[in-house]
C-alpha cells in the first residue's frame, strides 16, 4: 500500500493539480475581453475539423481523401496563425502550459495515491532439462545478433532451432519435448508463438520462458522483462522465479495479449500487410468502412450486449486506458482473471469528431471486461487476428480466460513493470486534495 510519505506527496500533486486548473480558468477570464473566447472556441473547432479530415483521408479515397489530408494538417495550422496574428499566442500558450501542468501533477497524484500492485512472485527452482524453441527470423534476427542460442546452451538448455524455409508446428514440437523430459518450455520469438508454447506448458503444468527475441515483444513487456537485451530473459534459468499469469482463450487457440476482430483483423489477413502495413491499411479502409466490405460484428459481453460494432478488441487483462492499446501501452497485471473489451463503431464524420473531443465518453467507443465474449456476425467465418496472427474462425467466436494457469519463470533481476499512468478523474483529484476518501477507481 502506499506510505504515509506517498499519501502526503500524492495530496500535494492533487492540490498543485487543482491549481494548476483554477489558475487556465483565472487566466481564461482575464482573456474574455482580450480575445479569451476566442482561443477557446478556435481550439474546439480545430480539434474539430482535424478529426473530420482524419475520418476523410481514412474512410475515403480521390479528391475526398485529398481535402481530408489538408484540412487535417490545415486547422491547427489555421489555429496557430490566427493566435499569432491576434496576439493571442501568449495568452493561448500561458492556458495549454497551465492545463499540461495541471494534468501532468493529477496523474502523478493519482499513481502515487494508488495501492501498488504488482503480481506476486515466487522462489522457482532451477530447471534440470529445459527446452527453449528459437526462431532465426523474429525480430529481425535477434536470436543470431545476440546469441541466444549460445548463450542458453551455456546454461544447459537445450535449444530447438526453427529452419524458416519449412513453416514447423511448434505446439507439436513443445509436446515431443516435452515427452521427452523437458521439465521447462520457452520461447524465443513472435507472441504468436509465445501464445502456441505456452499453452503446452500450461497444459502440463511446467513453467515456461520468455525470450524477447520478437518485433514488439508485448506480452515481455506486460511481464517486465527486458526488450532491449533479450539474453537477460535467459537468466532466470540460473535466478529465476515464478509468476502465475492469465492465459486467454478463443475458440480452443490460446492466446497472450490480444485478440481483434473486424477491420484491424480484415487489413492483416492481405498478404501484403506484412511487407506495407500502412499502405495495405489506407487502400483498404475505405472500403471496410463505408463500401460493400462493410463488416458488422455483434458481441455478448457477459450481461451486456454490443451491436453493430466495426471493431473489437478482446485483451488478456485490462489496459488502463483505450488510449494504452497503441505503441508502448501496457496492462498493469496479467493475474487479475478477466478479459479487456474494447468496442469500435464510428460510422461518419460527425461521431470521429465526438471521439475527438470527449475521447472514452463517446458513444462510439465501449471499453468494458468481462469473463466471457461471444462474437457473432451475419457470416458463417469472419477473420481474426490472434497475437498478431491472421486466421479464419466461424461464428460464434467465444473468448474466456483461464485463470492462473501459466507458470512464467522470469529473472529475478529485471526492469520491472512501471506504474500506469491511469486516466484522469476530477472528482477523484478534488477527494485527495481535500482529504476526503477517495472514491474506488
Amino acid at each position: 500500500m502506499t506510505g504515509p510519505g506517498g499519501g502526503a506527496a500524492a495530496r500535494l500533486l492533487a492540490r498543485l493539480a487543482v491549481l494548476a486548473a483554477v489558475g487556465s480558468v483565472v487566466v481564461l477570464l482575464l482573456a474574455v475581453g482580450e480575445g479569451g473566447l476566442v482561443i477557446v472556441g478556435a481550439g474546439f473547432l480545430g480539434v474539430v475539423l482535424c478529426a473530420v479530415g482524419i475520418w476523410w483521408f481514412v474512410a475515403h479515397r480521390g479528391a475526398v481523401r485529398l481535402l481530408g489530408a489538408l484540412l487535417a494538417v490545415a486547422a491547427p495550422v489555421a489555429v496557430v496563425v490566427l493566435f499569432a496574428h491576434d496576439g493571442l499566442w501568449v495568452t493561448a500558450l500561458i492556458l495549454a502550459l497551465c492545463w499540461a501542468a495541471a494534468l501532468a501533477c493529477a496523474r502523478a497524484a493519482l499513481r502515487r495515491s494508488r495501492p501498488k500492485r504488482s503480481m506476486r512472485a515466487v522462489a522457482a527452482p532451477r530447471p534440470r532439462r529445459p527446452v527453449l524453441i528459437m526462431n532465426p527470423k523474429s525480430g529481425g534476427g535477434k536470436v543470431g545478433r545476440f546469441g541466444l542460442v549460445e548463450r542458453a546452451e551455456e546454461l544447459g538448455a537445450r535449444v530447438i532451432l526453427l529452419d524458416p524455409s519449412a513453416p514447423a508446428d511448434v505446439a507439436a514440437l513443445a509436446r515431443e519435448a516435452v515427452a521427452g523430459g523437458a521439465d521447462l518450455l520457452g520461447v524465443a520469438g513472435g507472441d504468436g508463438t509465445q501464445a502456441l508454447v505456452a499453452s503446452v506448458a500450461a497444459e502440463h503444468d511446467l513453467p515456461f520462458l520468455v525470450v524477447s527475441a520478437g518485433t514488439r515483444n508485448h506480452f515481455a513487456m506486460d511481464l517486465g522483462l527486458d526488450r532491449t537485451d533479450p539474453a537477460r530473459c535467459l537468466d532466470a534459468l540460473t535466478d529465476g522465479e515464478e509468476l502465475r499469469i492469465d492465459l486467454g482463450d478463443v475458440a480452443g487457440r490460446p492466446f497472450v495479449n490480444t485478440v481483434s476482430f473486424g477491420v484491424y483483423a480484415d487489413v492483416v489477413q492481405r498478404p501484403e500487410y506484412r511487407d506495407d502495413k500502412a499502405g495495405t491499411a489506407l487502400a483498404l479502409m475505405p472500403e471496410l468502412l463505408l463500401g460493400e466490405g462493410v463488416r458488422r460484428l455483434d458481441a455478448q459481453v457477459d450481461d451486456t450486449a454490443l451491436s453493430s460494432q466495426q471493431a473489437l478488441l478482446i485483451s488478456n487483462n485490462p489496459y488502463v486506458s483505450p488510449d494504452e492499446l497503441s505503441g508502448g501501452g501496457r496492462r498493469p497485471s496479467l493475474d487479475a482473471g478477466v478479459l479487456g473489451v474494447v468496442g469500435i463503431r464510428v460510422e461518419d464524420a460527425t461521431q470521429a469528431a465526438d471521439l475527438a473531443v470527449r475521447g472514452s465518453q463517446s458513444t462510439g467507443l465501449t471499453v468494458l471486461t468481462a469473463h466471457r465474449v461471444e462474437v457473432t456476425s451475419a457470416a458463417d467465418e469472419i477473420p481474426v487476428a490472434v497475437d498478431g496472427e491472421a486466421l479464419r474462425m466461424p461464428t460464434p467466436v467465444v473468448c474466456t480466460l483461464r485463470p492462473g494457469a501459466l507458470r512464467v519463470l522470469v529473472p529475478r533481476d529485471r526492469p520491472g513493470v512501471p506504474a500506469p499512468v491511469p486516466p484522469v478523474r476530477w472528482r477523484r483529484i478534488l477527494d485527495l486534495a481535500f482529504g476526503r476518501t477517495e472514491r474506488p477507481g
